[in-house]
C-alpha cells in the first residue's frame, strides 16, 4: 500500500511537518509520484515506527540520523559495532529514566500512604504549612 504524507501522518499520529523533517533529514526513505509528491510503503511505515520509538527513549535526532545511516550502508561488522554503541548509549540513558521514574513513583507512593494515614488519624496532618508548627516536618 501506498501513503500521502496526509495519510501516513494520520496512520502513524505524527504531523505532516514531522514527517516532512524526517524526510528531508534522510531518516525515513520515501518514493515520489509523478507529480514529485512524497509516496510512503510500508518500509516507510517501519522506519517511523522505529523512529517514534527512539525518539520516545529520548534518542536525539542526530543519534537516530547517525543509526539510520548505518542502517542504509552495506553490512559489515564495524557498522553493526557502531549501531550497537548507539544502543548501549541509549541503554544507560533509558536506564537512567527508569531509575528517576522509579523514584518519582516512590515519592508518590510515600506521599498517598501518608494521606491515608492522616485521614485516618494515625498521624498528624503535617501536610499543610499551616499545621507545620504542630505536627513535626515530614517535607513537602
Amino acid at each position: 500500500m501506498k501513503y500521502t504524507v496526509k495519510q501516513l501522518a494520520d496512520k502513524m499520529e505524527i504531523s505532516e511537518h514531522t514527517l516532512r523533517y524526517y524526510t528531508d533529514m534522510g531518516l525515513l526513505p520515501c518514493g515520489r509520484d509523478k507529480n514529485n509528491r512524497r509516496v510512503f510503503d510500508q518500509e516507510s511505515v517501519n522506519w517511523v515506527e522505529g523512529i517514534k520509538c527512539l525518539r520516545s527513549c529520548g534518542m536525539s535526532i542526530e543519534a537516530i540520523k547517525e543509526y539510520s545511516d548505518l542502517c542504509m550502508e552495506k553490512e559489515t561488522e564495524e557498522r553493526l559495532r557502531a549501531r550497537e554503541t548507539i544502543f548501549l548509549q541509549q541503554q544507560k540513558v533509558a536506564h537512567q529514566r527508569l531509575a528517576q521514574a522509579q523514584a518519582t513513583a516512590d515519592y508518590i507512593d510515600n506521599k498517598v500512604e501518608h494521606y491515608r494515614a492522616v485521614l485516618a488519624g494515625e498521624t498528624a496532618n503535617d501536610t499543610n504549612p499551616n499545621n507545620w508548627d504542630a505536627a513535626p516536618k515530614k517535607g513537602c
